[in-house]
């Protein structure tokens, strides 16, 4: 089949988590005998037109000059170029920008949209921003083919606020067997002597939540707080926790063995996402052996079920921080059911194979 990749800002992924799962499933989808397309950005660093087999589509992307609303103009310019290669099936990864241009696409191909998270939840928006997300989330509904849904609980919400069926197939993630205490070296950091979290700065994501229960914790470990902070919240976010000691703003890292070793060797991993459905992040965690803690809500608990901590405030965060190790008996227990999940259920070949399934149906 031929099949086209939509609603990434391309690959090889330098960027975040749909960028990731256009990679592996490209990638699966070759291996599988399938002609294989992926839209690029024009601003993208890898310029070829070729990637380990697959076939890059570079369409100009104006965010750079526009900000956020030059996402719409380079999905459109996408949509519009899609039509030109008669596509057996797109796979849309998201509908924020791209919703209202849906209509655009060729009747001959089939819209497998992946719905993402609850976009209109997120506290960053206006109100104003809020409703059109909202406008754009039933206009995606209505104009593709088949929907994805990342996590049971954003299946039940498009079951019962739009009457409609759709397929759940969640995020897949890697195992990771390489462990290398150097790694921490450059980090001046000992195995199990610090805790974690990886996230953008965003309200959503309750890093200040977090940070908050770091600072009146009892605890001397410290806390390495992973993630681009030179936006807006961001800088808040470092004016306002920089004094404590403890915690440490390392800025992105990008490097996936520094990453992963960083969440092996931690002693515990917070992740404070509340939007959206099955997170990357809290996958590539449980495949690195993190010991979870978790913001209470239904998405991550759909994933980590009791195999974890959670916390709701800061000062549930403090009790963590002050009574929890890695090392005990039962958190090991956590941490090797956490790995078999991920494991039988999250594999990228079982997400290929998903994905796949549904395409040739």
């Amino acid at each position: 089949m031929k099949i086209a990749i939509i609603g990434t800002r391309g690959i090889p992924n330098n960027y975040g988590g749909f960028e990731q799962l256009a990679e592996y499933l490209s990638l699966g989808f070759l291996k599988k005998g399938h002609e294989v397309f992926v839209y690029n950005s024009s601003r993208h660093k890898f310029q070829e037109k070729k990637w380990n087999g697959i076939n890059l589509i570079h369409q100009f992307d104006p965010e750079f000059i526009l900000g956020t609303i030059g996402q719409f103009f380079y999905d459109f310019n996408c949509i519009l170029n899609s039509r030109k290669h008669n596509f057996d099936v797109i796979i849309n990864l998201g509908y924020t920008s791209s919703s209202i241009f849906l209509w655009l696409f060729s009747k001959k191909s089939n819209i497998i949209t992946n719905m993402d998270g609850l976009e209109w939840k997120r506290t960053k928006y206006s109100k104003y921003v809020q409703r059109f997300l909202m406008f754009s989330e039933r206009l995606a509904v209505k104009k593709s083919t088949l929907l994805v849904a990342d996590s049971i609980a954003i299946q039940t919400y498009l079951l019962k606020k739009y009457n409609i069926k759709s397929h759940f197939i969640a995020y897949g993630a890697c195992l990771f067997e390489k462990e290398n205490p150097l790694i921490l070296n450059s980090f001046n950091l000992n195995p199990f002597s610090y805790s974690m979290l990886i996230a953008r700065m965003e309200p959503e994501n309750n890093i200040e939540m977090i940070l908050e229960g770091v600072v009146s914790s009892k605890s001397d470990n410290l806390f390495l707080v992973v993630g681009n902070y030179s936006n807006k919240f961001g800088l808040y976010l470092h004016s306002k926790f920089n004094f404590d000691k403890r915690i440490i703003f390392t800025g992105p890292i990008y490097d996936f063995e520094t990453i992963n070793n960083l969440r092996f060797f931690s002693n515990l991993y917070f992740h404070g996402h509340s939007v959206g459905g099955t997170n990357p992040s809290l996958l590539e965690a449980m495949g690195c052996k993190a010991l979870i803690c978790a913001h209470n809500n239904e998405f991550n608990k759909s994933v980590l079920g009791s195999n974890g901590y959670y916390f709701n405030s800061n000062k549930e965060v403090i009790k963590i921080l002050d009574e929890t190790n890695k090392s005990s008996q039962i958190n090991q227990l956590f941490i090797n059911n956490n790995y078999l999940n991920i494991k039988d259920n999250y594999s990228w070949e079982k997400i290929i194979n998903q994905y796949e399934n549904l395409i040739i149906k």
